[in-house]
């Protein structure tokens, strides 16, 4: 099977794992779940995180068709639009992404001009979606459950696979947001599970575990299968949704929930000034 080379960026200030996914007989590249640094206190946004992927694909002269979205992310903001403005390709996500801006642009209070039919990406990929990376087959997983929106990206023998699994060690991904369903994401792991043991299994996050040093960016299906926490064999549904909701109950919501998803809603584009020439974020108070 042909094998992207994949590199990965780990952001220390969000713990979010971004990769870039490439080709090497054609050069053709995918980046996967980019970060936008944005200082909450301040306010202020930079992108030191996406200027280091965009110095890594000059150097190696790849030419980038797709900025990839696994899902709407809640924890950080998109670099996506930045990263097309100066690498050119398409930004993807799955298709239930309206599903998740019509519950959000709600919440906002986003108003008639904001559309929820997901044109503001480029691209909406369908679950089974097959597209290619140069050479390189590729297929969409619909893998909700976290959200009604994540889907699993699998290049030839690499899943990259946003939130529906942490590194075995951790676990599962929280399933209390707005569209979020515990049983849902036990059945997407088994679609994972599916796969061959020897894929390559690229994660969105990781998170400090006792005993382990260092970053972990990459597993297998077969260490998830026989070794994750939440999810390893003979766990069954009930037993895991039991669990996920009551450890759902007793977690505080992720600090950038509220700038991370209005933006993400949108593609990663930020507001528009206002007439004063600043833009702003909404926070809406007592809503979550």
């Amino acid at each position: 099977m042909p094998r992207p080379e994949v590199h990965s960026f780990f952001d220390p200030a969000t713990r979010t794992i971004s990769h870039v996914a490439w080709d090497t007989a054609t050069q053709a590249a995918a980046i996967v779940d980019s970060v936008l640094d944005y200082d909450e206190a301040a306010g202020r946004t930079s992108r030191a995180s996406a200027d280091a992927i965009i110095a890594f694909v000059r150097a190696r002269g790849l030419s980038v068709e797709w900025i990839i979205e696994t899902h709407v992310h809640a924890d950080h903001l998109s670099a996506a639009p930045y990263l097309r403005a100066q690498l050119g390709g398409r930004i993807g996500i799955g298709d239930k992404v309206r599903v998740v801006q019509s519950a959000f642009g709600r919440m906002f209070d986003a108003g008639p001009s904001f559309r929820t039919d997901g044109s503001q990406f480029d691209h909406l990929f369908a679950d089974g979606e097959a597209y290619a990376l140069g050479t390189i087959a590729a297929r969409a997983i619909a893998t909700p459950g976290h959200t009604p929106a994540c889907m699993t990206h699998l290049i030839g023998d690499a899943a990259f696979i946003g939130d529906t699994l942490f590194s075995p060690d951790y676990g599962s991904a929280r399933c209390d947001f707005p569209g979020g369903d515990a049983r849902t994401l036990y059945r997407s792991a088994q679609t994972l599970f599916a796969l061959p043991e020897a894929t390559r299994v690229f994660l969105c996050h990781d998170y400090p575990v006792a005993g382990r040093d260092g970053v972990m960016t990459e597993t297998t299906i077969g260490a998830q299968r026989r070794r994750n926490v939440h999810l390893h064999a003979g766990v069954d549904e009930e037993a895991f949704a039991r669990m996920r909701v009551a450890r759902d109950a007793t977690l505080s919501m992720p600090r950038l929930l509220l700038p991370a998803v209005q933006v993400n809603i949108a593609a990663g584009e930020l507001p528009p000034p206002a007439a004063n020439g600043i833009r702003y974020l909404k926070i809406p108070l007592d809503a979550i």
